[in-house]
């Protein structure tokens, strides 16, 4: 498994990115162009199995291995009345999941794709990052710890998605201070709030960045003053499937958010990723677009733990199928283009 017991290690694996596989890639393109169909008909369905045969080295890429991870954690600054929920729902979601309840069981469930979670300290939430750091270094090395023993070498494809009361706005500070703008900018409703309640966590991201401003913007200082656990979890996990060569599958806004204070400094870090799709949060569609990320779906959703990104999953199985399971000209007797 990949090390990331320090800072310093976490920056050395930040800075040794390993790239996609370019014969194999090479290979899945020109198969796609013997498939009995004129050369790009199936548009981004032919990307993806390019994709996906560059980051898992085989011309005939899979999905018979295919993940989905879910992070769980609790924030400090829920306490500020960012959410609609109060902080127990997560705990109470968690349970959810295990008992096979929640949407995440049953879109997972369609498709055959094992789901796992992980609840991170769940009875000890970060600290309102309003007033100080969300986690110290110990902690903030914890959670990416976490996330990264999440990713096994086997796996195919991972799906990631997260829980978490009070998270979009700990992802609203993460792109703001990733990426500058203004809080207007990021913050959006989350589980439901009223234009009075987005208001209110606008000004409480904006005093956060500015508490936090004379720190150094790294990605492992940002992740630790403005996140949280499920989000420092999620990089973890990213960084250390682009070490397996692993490609990832991104859910919503604040899957994505966690992974903006790499991209801003590292933007190759998304190099191994997809985003399933671009939820209705305001922010997500301009963070996409700063990760140089297109969505597969775009569907009105929000409901992040991993929901859209497991719908996204099924475009990326019909991809394959059609990659692996076609016939070539030459297999069916057809006259190929000249």
């Amino acid at each position: 498994m990949i090390d990331l017991s320090s800072v310093a290690a976490f920056d050395r694996a930040l800075a040794t990115l390993p790239v996609a596989n370019a014969a194999a890639a090479d290979a899945a393109r020109a198969r796609q162009q013997q498939l009995t169909k004129p050369p790009g008909s199936l548009g981004r369905l032919e990307e993806l199995a390019i994709f996906l045969a560059g980051w898992q080295g085989s011309p005939r890429p899979s999905m018979a291995a295919a993940r989905a991870v879910i992070f769980a954690g609790n924030h400090g600054v829920a306490a500020q009345g960012v959410s609609a929920f109060p902080a127990e729902v997560t705990a109470q979601m968690v349970a959810n999941f295990a008992a096979g309840g929640a949407a995440i069981n049953a879109l997972t469930g369609a498709i055959g794709m094992p789901l796992e979670v992980v609840a991170l300290d769940l009875d000890r939430p970060t600290q309102d990052f309003t007033a100080g750091p969300a986690m110290d270094e110990a902690a903030c090395l914890s959670a990416l710890m976490q996330g990264a023993a999440a990713v096994t070498p086997e796996t195919d494809l991972l799906l990631l998605g997260e829980m978490g009361i009070a998270n979009s706005t700990a992802a609203a500070a993460l792109c703001l201070r990733s990426f500058g703008g203004t809080p207007a900018d990021w913050v959006g409703p989350g589980t439901g709030l009223d234009s009075h309640g987005v208001r209110h966590k606008g000004a409480l991201i904006e005093r956060a960045i500015a508490l936090h401003a004379s720190a150094p913007l790294t990605p492992f200082e940002t992740l630790r003053r403005v996140g949280g656990r499920e989000l420092a979890a999620i990089g973890g996990a990213v960084l250390a499937a682009r070490h397996a060569g692993v490609p990832i599958l991104l859910d919503g806004f604040i899957c994505c958010a966690a992974i903006a204070p790499l991209a801003a400094t590292v933007p190759g870090i998304v190099d191994h990723c997809i985003a399933g799709h671009c939820s209705v949060e305001p922010g997500h569609a301009q963070l996409l677009d700063r990760l140089g990320l297109e969505p597969l779906l775009w569907l009105g959703m929000r409901l992040g733990e991993g929901s859209g990104a497991a719908v996204a999953a099924a475009v990326i199985r019909s991809a394959l199928a059609a990659h692996n399971g076609m016939a070539t000209f030459a297999e069916a007797g057809v006259a190929g283009a000249a």
